[in-house]
């Protein structure tokens, strides 16, 4: 089972990770950035992560942090 982490602070809602997930687990919050913009946040209920970090390769800002757990 993979994880992933997004710190929402250097998010700025480009949502090309939205784009390269291929299960689309990353989701477009209430939570915004300092722009006002609406910044993502990784929702994984089922445990469908495959952990092929398309996202974190994608954000142009290193938002994201893959985190494994077994």
């Amino acid at each position: 089972m993979s994880n992933i982490v997004i710190d929402k602070s250097k998010c700025k809602a480009c949502y090309l990770c939205m784009k390269e997930c291929p299960k689309n687990l990353i989701k477009i919050s209430d939570d915004t950035n300092n722009l006002g913009n609406r910044v993502v946040e990784f929702q994984d209920p089922n445990g469908e992560c495959l952990g092929c970090a398309m996202c974190a390769t994608r954000c142009p800002d290193l938002a994201i942090t893959e985190v494994y757990r077994g």
